[in-house]
């Protein structure tokens, strides 16, 4: 079964196009890595997928989620879990961080006075938590937090749904290189259940082994699809990033540097 399909995606922005000609697919399970230069269209292509952001209306653009074109916009939510750099409106606010991940079930920022919380509703949140290594810290509020330990709340959030699909846009943005590693392997984890998981990365090492497909974007298209193997080589990402870089390889992770 198809986790999504887009074809022929043009996402265009004060006259320039973002996304041009865009087409991916990914089954369920499959877990892809997409990277290029900043500008490339990667978040944009991430939103496009989740339809937090609606391509342009022409005859060859087609859009599927799991099978169907047509999905009411909340039980979308309660099943794609997503972390994304512009999720900015967690950060202040004073609710704690076991709230922000329980409120993920609800696809809410928060409680609302609608809202019936259950006790397996904490029990999952608490969870997520113990799995990015923030269950000490459940009680404090997320203004209150590190930039790193906001970010793996997010992570928390994203996946206590049990999504069938996992879209990671620089998740690990603000984390250092021990808590990148162990959100690697959380992420690893995850490939684990039958997941299909898209995450968008500037750090090779990121990158986990079970990833499938690599996703190379620049200028808004995508410009090379392929195996670790094909896709992380000195020649392919010199030419990706218009300057040369080196690319090593240890145990099945990658590293990159210039």
């Amino acid at each position: 079964m198809e986790a999504f399909t887009i074809e022929h995606a043009d996402v265009r922005r004060d006259g320039k196009y973002i996304l041009s000609d865009v087409s991916i697919k990914a089954s369920i399970g499959e877990r892809i890595a997409i990277i290029g230069p900043n500008g490339a269209g990667k978040s944009t292509l991430v939103d496009v997928i989740s339809r937090r952001i609606h391509p342009l209306a022409t005859d060859r653009y087609r859009s599927s989620i799991f099978g169907e074109e047509r999905w009411r916009i909340s039980d979308l939510r309660l099943r794609i879990g997503h972390v994304a750099p512009n999720q900015d409106s967690f950060f202040q606010t004073t609710y704690t961080a076991r709230e922000i991940v329980a409120s993920g079930l609800y696809a809410s920022l928060g409680f609302d006075f609608h809202h019936e919380i259950k006790p397996e509703d904490w029990d999952k949140a608490e969870a997520e938590l113990g799995k990015v290594g923030m269950l000490e810290k459940k009680d404090r509020t997320m203004n209150t937090l590190s930039t790193g330990e906001m970010r793996r709340v997010l992570l928390a959030r994203a996946a206590v749904i049990s999504p069938y699909l996992l879209l990671l846009d620089e998740a690990s943005a603000g984390l250092d290189f021990p808590s990148r590693a162990d959100l690697r392997n959380t992420i690893a984890s995850y490939a684990t259940e039958n997941r299909t998981i898209v995450m968008v990365t500037h750090e090779l090492s990121e990158i986990i082994p079970e990833i499938d497909r690599i996703v190379l974007m620049k200028d808004g298209r995508i410009v090379m699809e392929g195996t670790k193997a094909d896709t992380l080589r000195t020649d392919i990402l010199s030419d990706l990033y218009s300057r040369p870089v080196h690319v090593a390889e240890a145990d099945g992770i990658y590293t990159a540097f210039c």
